[in-house]
């Protein structure tokens, strides 16, 4: 299935960009952009928005009786497979939306159900520290820079992201 992208420079956050383009009547697609000025994580917690990292949000319309688990690990799996091209160590998945190596966050993803008339969507955010990581008291954070000898874009890894989904969605 071919995602179409939509490219800013700032938003207020990708998942309520994606909301706004569901409402607007377009079904599927990716948003993507350079800075979120009010990025958020699960349970309300707020997602730092560094420079330089990656923040996207896929949306699509789903059958009515996917379970939102299953797609949780469908969406983690995704992001987990597309890290797997660029870092050689082991990557964790800590229930229910982070990516860990070395017990260190790398990812988070936000996914969100949305029910307009008799259409169900996700709308599944995913901030992926590539260049910096955020200082929390709580837990370690790391970027996936600092597991490399080259480093890659942020550009890059989205590609990758935007290919993985793209198969993936077909057979869902």
């Amino acid at each position: 299935m071919k995602l179409k992208t939509y490219s800013y420079k700032k938003v207020i956050s990708t998942n309520k960009t994606a909301i706004n383009k569901i409402k607007s009547g377009i079904n599927k697609g990716i948003i993507v952009s350079d800075q979120q000025t009010n990025g958020r994580g699960s349970h309300g917690k707020k997602w730092i928005s560094y420079k330089g990292n990656l923040f996207t949000t896929f949306f699509f319309n789903i059958n009515k009786k996917k379970n939102v688990n299953e797609m949780l690990k469908f969406n983690c799996n995704i992001v987990k497979m597309t890290l797997r091209k660029f870092i050689k160590k082991k990557i964790n998945i800590k229930y229910p939306n982070d990516l860990i190596i070395n017990n260190e966050k790398i990812c988070g993803i936000l996914q969100e159900i949305l029910r307009i008339k008799n259409m169900k969507y996700m709308i599944v955010g995913i901030g992926i520290n590539i260049d910096q990581s955020p200082n929390f008291q709580n837990y370690k954070t790391t970027h996936v820079n600092q597991h490399l000898k080259n480093k890659i874009s942020k550009k890059k890894v989205f590609n990758i992201l935007k290919n993985i989904y793209e198969k993936k969605l077909k057979n869902l």
